[in-house]
């Protein structure tokens, strides 16, 4: 495995880790793109993994000088490159089902339960012990309200999904909503609307941007996450169910729109959380907040439910990934075209087998 790495050592924990703990990394940041190419093409890279996208600080000019015979893209941008120097996208059945295939300039690659992969169990364990739980009160939360909480970035945000939160808020007795900010200057243009449509003041709640380690065990304090449809909690999704808070998702067309719902599912408890319309999702949060006992038996299934499922199972995930460079590489090798394929855990044609 080679990491070439397009940003500067800034000192992070990750950082560190990801430069002693790859057989070869290489801080290729300072130098020009061609010269990246002929570096990747040199060392023999037979599967090249673009996992910029385009995002910031991304090079993708390296790619397509095609260094390598193989091209894919992965995890950093959630939808297609439309570039036809990409052979693949690894995905999955939900977030880019074949039906969609014509969104995508590349073959879909579709991993078992879900493509988006985390190291929660790994990393974060203490939210699994109760004694190391926040309080309400440490962040200026309300004991008594059913708290209803989104911490997406403010731009995931739009008119059609605050205005079902607002109905959702004046539905709902004795509710508030929980939001960051993220950006700060989005908290009073947010609190204008939600007052213009009839929501109390104290009805909406915000918080300051937490580190990642707080912000994951602070996320368990709500009663139940609401998702935004245009483009889904990512990491985000994964921090509040690995926190035990179960969360309403509308799936849509576009890759950014289904990641939360793949995230649910590969919970094993997608069917409680996924909704099919927005009035679905107004309906579903409204009887969650109002029948409590359904809501804590979802609760209590998804916290249950983080240690054997297969959404925070890291190392099953990195074997099928690895099946899909297999399947890739064979198909390179026997002279066909990059095609649609999917990986199961117990086919022959995936080689991988521990």
């Amino acid at each position: 495995v080679f990491c070439y790495a397009l940003s500067q050592n800034d000192g992070t924990e990750w950082r560190q880790r990801i430069q002693s703990e790859a057989e070869h990394f290489i801080d290729v940041s300072s130098m020009s793109s061609d010269v990246i190419a002929k570096m990747i093409n040199k060392d023999g890279i037979q599967i090249l993994i673009n996992l910029n996208g385009y995002t910031k600080g991304a090079r993708n000019e390296i790619f397509a000088m095609q260094p390598a015979p193989i091209q894919v893209s992965y995890m950093g941008f959630p939808g297609t490159t439309g570039a036809d120097y990409i052979d693949y996208l690894v995905s999955d059945e939900f977030v880019s089902p074949l039906r969609y295939a014509h969104i995508y300039s590349e073959k879909l690659v579709h991993l078992p339960h879900c493509y988006f992969v985390n190291d929660y169990k790994q990393k974060n364990r203490d939210v699994l012990d109760p004694h190391c739980q926040h309080k309400r009160s440490d962040y200026g939360l309300p004991e008594d309200k059913f708290i209803f909480a989104c911490f997406n970035q403010l731009y995931k945000m739009d008119p059609e999904i605050f205005n079902t939160w607002c109905n959702i808020l004046k539905r709902v007795p004795n509710s508030a909503l929980w939001l960051l900010r993220f950006p700060a200057a989005g908290e009073t243009r947010l609190r204008a609307y939600a007052a213009a449509q009839g929501v109390q003041p104290e009805q909406i709640i915000f918080t300051d941007v937490a580190m990642k380690h707080e912000h994951i065990r602070r996320s368990a304090l709500a009663d139940l996450c609401l998702d935004t449809p245009l483009c889904n909690a990512h990491t985000t999704g994964t921090d509040v169910l690995w926190a035990g808070l179960p969360m309403v998702t509308l799936p849509l067309e576009k890759m950014a729109t289904r990641v939360a719902g793949s995230l649910c599912l590969a919970t094993g408890l997608g069917e409680e959380m996924i909704v099919n319309s927005m009035k679905e999702y107004e309906e579903r949060a409204v009887s969650l907040a109002l029948n409590r006992l359904k809501l804590q038996a979802l609760t209590n299934k998804l916290k249950a439910a983080r240690l054997t499922c297969p959404l925070f199972d890291t190392a099953r995930w990195v074997r099928n990934l690895e099946r899909s460079y297999f399947k890739m590489w064979n198909l390179y090798c026997s002279g066909q075209q990059p095609q649609h394929f999917k990986v199961t855990e117990n086919d022959f044609d995936f080689p991988y087998n521990r």
